[in-house]
């Protein structure tokens, strides 16, 4: 990959097409606008031209970064807990985002207030209309929400430390431009191989893209395939590679919705009876990830963790949208699985956590799915599925994911009723009717994409929609 340098930039002009955004609703306009315009595209090059005429404000921060194919959020959640609870200043970016576009850019457990968004918005707008003019086009919607991101924490809110969670992939993700202080691996698994590559190695690799030399890493992948490109390229760097079933390592003690127990065994010491509060025994993986993370902050960072603080933060975690039960009458429970892995923890919860007569399924997913493998590990115990679309420029429509559905049932057995509406607020009331219109008690659940999720979220708790960009 050519590098981007700083000739490039130097003959630009600081000109501005159009005048200063006056909102956050304008601001967010500009950036979610992007998305269906620029697309995806993985490099690193833009970002590095918009950090060196931003005068490189990620140099200035310390990072944990945060890539795998599932978990990645929740470990986030928890290092953010955490750390905060230790009494650290923090800053956490994440995505997709839930309610709205300020939810990518936390501090202190706080998003971004709109009058610091659409100030640092009108100080990207002139340096991304420049970089249209050039060779390297114009930015896309995650390169510009990136440089928000590193401009917010190094320029506004100075946190001791960012959750730096990556978009896609790894290698050519652009968040991996910082350089952090430790770096993490969730798992490893079959998602965006139209995009990552056709095997876990592949997959594996671009993953590995975030190791750096001699920063410590810490992985919790499990498939042969997926650990040896991991110790290749740890020992290429020179990094020290922190394996789950390896150097540290876990036991469930006890499973239950809103609460998941388990003990800790590290390299440095074990902690007995961890708890936190969300529920599934995956939670119990990407909670003994971030111990496993935080214990090399205090054994070679300096980092200070009382044992109450560590236990307290982890109670104190929050993450939506994964397992949460958002209503109780009638029950209904949100989950974003998006991919045969998650798909399949999805499907253990259900048999062991929620003991209802029926389950009913609101389900609506993306085009580039692997549909058949994510399925096959749900439609089997689902009694009634009602088919929708997320509202987004870039969906499957419903009509074709009901027809994949009906192919699968026939091989793999599954739901008696299938409904297609490709809307989903009435795809929602519509599951919600069958619900209670089905004898015993009955769990909605709704999943297959966080696009839905959100969206169905917002509705129930808040009665307004997500705003879009992702």
């Amino acid at each position: 990959m050519r590098k981007a340098g700083r000739t490039k930039t130097a003959s630009w002009h600081a000109e501005s097409e159009g005048s200063a955004f006056r909102g956050a609703e304008e601001a967010v306009t500009w950036i979610t606008g992007l998305m269906p315009t620029n697309g995806i595209r993985p490099g690193l090059d833009r970002i590095r031209i918009m950090m060196d005429r931003l005068g490189d404000p990620h140099l200035k921060l310390r990072f944990i970064h945060v890539a795998g194919t599932n978990g990645k959020g929740s470990v986030c959640a928890y290092l953010d807990a955490v750390l905060r609870r230790c009494g650290y200043d923090v800053g956490l970016f994440t995505s997709p985002y839930l309610s709205s576009y300020n939810d990518r850019f936390r501090y202190n457990g706080q998003n971004m207030p709109d009058d610091a968004l659409v100030r640092l918005a009108n100080r990207l707008k002139p340096v991304a209309d420049e970089l249209a003019r050039t060779e390297w086009g114009p930015p896309t919607m995650f390169e510009v929400t990136t440089a928000l991101a590193l401009l917010y924490f190094a320029t506004e809110t100075f946190p001791d430390y960012v959750v730096w969670e990556t978009g896609l992939g790894g290698r050519l993700d652009v968040t991996n431009i910082v350089f952090p202080v430790v770096s993490v691996i969730t798992n490893v698994g079959h998602d965006h191989m139209d995009l990552l590559g056709p095997t876990l190695a592949d997959v594996a690799m671009e993953k590995a893209g975030i190791i750096k030399p001699g920063v410590p890493v810490v992985s919790a992948a499990r498939q042969p395939e997926a650990v040896e490109v991991l110790r290749r390229t740890a020992a290429e760097r020179k990094a020290t590679l922190y394996l789950l079933g390896d150097q540290f390592d876990y036991e469930v003690l006890s499973l239950s919705p809103g609460e998941t127990r388990f003990t800790f065994r590290g390299p440095y010491r074990t902690l007995e009876d961890l708890k936190v509060p969300l529920s599934g025994a995956h939670q119990a993986e990407n909670a003994a990830t971030a111990v496993m993370t935080l214990e090399l902050l205090r054994q070679f960072n300096a980092f200070v963790v009382e044992d109450e603080d560590l236990r307290a933060g982890l109670e104190e975690t929050s993450w939506p949208g994964r397992l949460e039960m958002v209503s109780q009458n009638p029950p209904i429970l949100l989950d974003g699985a998006h991919n045969p892995e998650s798909m399949q923890a999805l499907a253990a919860a259900l048999r062991d956590l929620y003991p209802y007569d029926r389950v009913n399924m609101l389900l609506g997913m993306m085009p580039n799915k692997n549909h058949g493998d994510s399925l096959r590990h749900i439609l089997p115990i689902v009694d009634t599925l009602v088919v929708t679309e997320p509202f987004f420029f870039k969906k499957m429509g419903a009509h074709a994911l009901a027809d994949l559905i009906g192919g699968l049932r026939e091989r793999i057995g599954g739901p008696r009723q299938i409904v297609t509406e490709p809307d989903w607020r009435r795809a929602l009331d519509t599951a919600i009717r069958l619900a209670g219109d089905a004898p015993g008690r009955t769990l909605t659940v709704v999943t297959g994409s966080l696009y839905l999720v959100a969206d169905v979220r917002s509705w129930l708790l808040h009665r307004k929609t997500t705003d879009k960009g992702w």
